[in-house]
């Protein structure tokens, strides 16, 4: 496939398409410079696209039967040993299945993407493997990642391993499930509105957002450019720190990755204590429209718990937190539509590393089959494209300009608190729709402003935690611990010390 000159009539489209009125000897000269234009086409297309190949052996896998895949949480089964030592030799890893993993089938929950297999590993995957882990499987997730529950991925619904009528949260909802059942040791998540935290709390796990930045998403489908984490889930802090440790770094190809710094992250769960912690508590976590007072009553007594523990615990307001969901909301909109569906999975003016597959696959999904969008995807692309049209990026760019100013919202309380601490979601785990419900019902279901607490730290940046705090009719409840940037250890030596002390199935 190559560039081609246009046709006269061609450029006439394109011009009447932008308002441009061109006379036929524009045109003409027009088509003699394009031709010449066209030559440095042709010699990139004569230079070879640099290809880092995967250097640990591998078979493709399978797609699980049913007996392997209860909780349909897996979308492809894979072993692919690491190193033959180091950290996480002897973990089983699942990976998100918006994350690169060569050779292995990716499918980001869309059809759009059947029958694609990407050429390199992602590198956090890279570093999974040098560090003695092995892959053991593609994790499903909501269809494109824009779903907070478990029931748009084309390769069905996932279930709750706690109760399988329910969501298992989402877009990470494949992650959590087979932590939460037991078929992994450690799972790789992704994270633009809670799509770590919100799965973390509905199935009883732990998943840290990271500061934006620390972790590099290079070689994973990316969503908003400027809301993209990717980060840590398990079943104990202790597990978490350790994949921290192990991803995160500058890999000197994300752009994302700005004046980062690095900690001793498994040093701070090691004897972690409470003892000297300035616990803030934020009022505007409570009291949502959609909160289940069971749940901001065991997530307050959890806060209480850390007084026990030693921790000085207040109340701090941040008024700035309720405003938070608009502009971020307004960002991942917009942002995550005319990154997808106008730029194909990927953006111009950006010095990233550009998966040339994983865009032309989907931009061949995309051209060929747009009514296998879920009906997510569609409602998004439909609404952005119809704000776009009649106010230009006027509230995107506005979302952005507010960004600091909810950042330092945040920050300005954590110089007084070293950990915030509120509900991850202000509600437990809902019932999974039934197959074949209404658009209205599949919508409903992914939406529910399941968010409200976790898309704000988004557009802020800092690090978030979501801790299992308790139980209501066996649904787990999750904490959620936020911390200033960077500082991803006092997170996890709260968090620790909490676990340490409490057993939360039991609250």
């Amino acid at each position: 496939m190559s560039v081609e000159v246009p046709e006269a009539k061609q450029v006439l489209r394109i011009a009447d398409d932008y308002g441009l009125h061109l006379t036929s000897h524009e045109v003409d000269a027009m088509l003699i410079f394009m031709a010449d234009m066209k030559r440095s086409y042709d010699d990139l297309d004569q230079l070879p696209e640099p290809i880092a190949p995967a250097t640990n052996p591998r078979d493709p896998g399978h797609r699980p039967s049913e007996a392997e895949n209860p909780y349909n949480a897996w979308c492809w089964r894979t072993e692919i040993v690491g190193a033959a030592d180091g950290p996480l030799r002897g973990k089983r890893v699942a990976v998100k299945d918006n994350i690169c993993v060569a050779g292995v089938p990716m499918m980001n929950g869309s059809r759009l993407l059947e029958g694609y297999a990407p050429a390199v590993d992602a590198t956090v995957v890279m570093r999974i493997l040098d560090a003695g882990g092995t892959i053991v499987g593609k994790a499903a997730c909501e269809d494109l990642c824009l779903s907070g529950s478990s029931h748009t991925a084309k390769t069905g619904a996932v279930r709750n391993p706690r109760r399988p009528t329910h969501s298992s949260g989402g877009s990470s909802c494949g992650s959590a499930a087979v932590l939460a059942c037991g078929d992994a040791d450690l799972a790789l998540g992704c994270d633009q509105g809670g799509s770590i935290r919100i799965p973390a709390s509905w199935s009883g796990v732990y998943g840290l957002k990271p500061t934006y930045g620390l972790v590099p998403y290079t070689g994973i489908f990316p969503l908003e450019l400027t809301l993209d984490h990717c980060g840590p889930m398990g079943r104990s802090v202790g597990d978490v720190a350790c994949l921290l440790a192990v991803i995160a770094g500058s890999d000197g190809l994300d752009p994302r990755q700005v004046d980062l710094r690095t900690d001793d992250y498994v040093g701070a769960v090691r004897n972690a204590d409470a003892r000297g912690l300035r616990i803030g508590v934020v009022d505007e976590g409570f009291g949502h429209p959609e909160s289940e007072p069971v749940v901001d009553a065991t997530v307050r007594e959890a806060a209480e718990r850390f007084r026990k523990l030693g921790a000085a615990v207040a109340r701090v307001s941040i008024p700035m937190h309720r405003s938070g969901y608009a502009i971020w909301a307004t960002i991942l909109l917009e942002g995550s539509t005319d990154l997808m569906f106008r730029g194909h999975g990927m953006a111009f003016n950006w010095q990233g590393l550009y998966p040339v597959d994983l865009l032309n696959a989907f931009s061949r999904g995309l051209g060929s089959r747009p009514n296998d969008l879920a009906e997510t995807g569609k409602l998004n692309l439909l609404m952005a494209e119809h704000v776009q049209r009649g106010n230009q990026r006027r509230y995107y760019a506005k979302a952005q300009r507010l960004r600091p100013r909810l950042r330092e919202a945040y920050s300005a309380a954590l110089r007084e608190f070293d950990v915030l601490l509120m509900p991850t979601v202000p509600f437990r785990a809902t019932r999974l729709p039934s197959p074949g419900c209404s658009f209205e019902d599949t919508v409903a279901r992914a939406r529910d402003r399941i968010d409200t607490n976790t898309g704000p730290l988004d557009a802020s940046g800092h690090p978030a935690l979501s801790v299992p705090c308790g139980l209501a009719d066996d649904l787990p409840i999750g904490m959620m611990l936020i911390g200033r940037h960077w500082h991803e250890s006092t997170v996890l030596r709260a968090a620790q010390a909490f676990a340490a002390a409490t057993d939360w199935t039991a609250a």
